[in-house]
């Protein structure tokens, strides 16, 4: 299609989260650029040639911003850096970052007999976890807010906490934080304009999801209720709802958990 008549046509989008194509972020940020948006990216400094790469796939002119979310100078340097790239004004941003160590899958409990030591290394992976996956919403759109203003609208990616699934031990907790974020946020910002929202996602074949124990049997599961059905290796819906809460189709939506998961989060 025309870009220049896409939903996100004239408007600039920052997209965390990016590492590799199969990346939800990564179909976001596709979509993004097709339906009009100049899109940058940051990547951690560790995998920053990583996210360049993929950029570059995306046919990308910026450069990718580094950022770290967990460190608070990588925070302060946000926004000066945006400005360097010409960016006065951010009309979207998507928060597509988590973090929980293989220890933290699973089971909410360690396992059965684990010693002092364990525990006490269990509970500072925890903390590192919620650093990254729920407190750094809220740490990236301070950074981000000298950029923000009324229309802008952000966007986080999550995952059904209402229920507990097999596999997802502390995510389950951490997405539930995230989501009572998203709804603190909008209450916060909503005088300046600014939106704020999740996308809660049916399971997807990423790398990450590579990573929970059981991950078939939780996606057969879902495919299996879910009335419109669910393609795992298929982000495309996810991106295109994504794309239209950063659009300015949607003025009158903010704190929400919007659903893309094929109808399951319905089916008891």
């Amino acid at each position: 299609m025309n870009a220049s008549a896409g939903l996100l046509a004239s408007r600039t989008v920052l997209v965390t989260g990016v590492l590799r194509p199969s990346s939800i972020a990564s179909a976001i940020a596709e979509v993004a650029v097709r339906q009009g948006a100049r899109v940058l990216l940051t990547g951690h400094p560790r995998t920053l040639a990583v996210t360049g790469s993929v950029a570059r796939g995306l046919g990308l002119p910026d450069p990718v911003t580094t950022l770290d979310v967990a460190d608070a100078d990588s925070l302060s340097d946000l926004a000066p850096a945006l400005r360097d790239l010409g960016v006065s004004r951010l009309d979207g941003l998507v928060h597509s970052i988590a973090r929980a160590d293989v220890d933290l899958l699973g089971t909410v409990l360690p396992l059965e007999g684990a010693d002092t030591a364990g525990r006490a290394e269990r509970m500072r992976e925890l903390e590192r976890a919620l650093t990254v996956s729920a407190a750094s919403l809220p740490a990236l759109v301070d950074a981000a807010r000298p950029l923000l203003g009324p229309g802008s609208s952000v966007v986080t990616l999550t995952f059904d906490s209402a229920r507990v699934w097999p596999g997802y031990g502390w995510m389950g907790p951490l997405k539930a934080a995230l989501e009572a974020s998203v709804r603190a946020l909008a209450v916060e910002l909503g005088q300046r304009g600014v939106r704020v929202n999740a996308v809660s996602s049916g399971p997807l074949s990423t790398t990450a999801a590579s990573a929970i124990p059981d991950f078939e049997v939780l996606s057969g599961r879902w495919g299996a209720a879910a009335p419109l059905g669910w393609d795992t290796q298929d982000a495309t819906a996810v991106a295109r709802s994504t794309v239209a809460l950063l659009s300015s189709w949607l003025p009158a939506t903010t704190g929400q958990v919007i659903h893309v998961d094929g109808g399951a989060g319905v089916v008891g």
